[in-house]
């Protein structure tokens, strides 16, 4: 799932939340990806409720940027169910990210937040071996 991240680790790049993107593995990557959009959908959530346009617009764009990335990440190589459920539910983010924009809602920031939450908590619980595997068969 973690080869097609460049287009991720770009839209990471203007985020920038923690140090080491040049030193990470994929699996890494990732995390750092989906911490980052969850940091943009808050920083969002802070704007909608100060009233701030530009910046709730700008924030929820580069979360929808990384969303986006995490999606092209996915390796449609993989033969699971897991890869479309997931390609699936990243374009369903994307709609209630857009959605969020254009409303100012901030209960869609918290269902996407909630929803890729859920998606990082079971990737930081794969095993260290499974990620070795997954890497190797890369």
């Amino acid at each position: 799932m973690a080869l097609g991240y460049s287009q991720g680790a770009g839209a990471y790049q203007q985020v920038r939340t923690q140090g080491g993107i040049e030193t990470a593995d994929p699996h890494g990557l990732i995390t750092m990806l989906m911490d980052g959009a969850l940091e943009r959908m808050r920083f969002a959530r802070g704007c909608i409720a100060t009233g701030n346009v530009a910046g709730k617009g700008e924030a929820i764009s580069k979360a929808l940027e990384i969303v986006g990335g995490l999606q092209s990440a996915l390796n449609p190589e993989v033969k699971t169910p897991l890869v479309n459920q997931l390609d699936a539910l990243y374009d369903y983010m994307s709609r209630r990210l857009l959605e969020a924009n254009v409303h100012s809602d901030p209960e869609a920031l918290d269902e996407v937040s909630r929803l890729l939450g859920q998606i990082r908590q079971s990737w930081v619980a794969i095993p260290v071996e499974a990620r070795q595997v997954a890497g190797a068969g890369a």
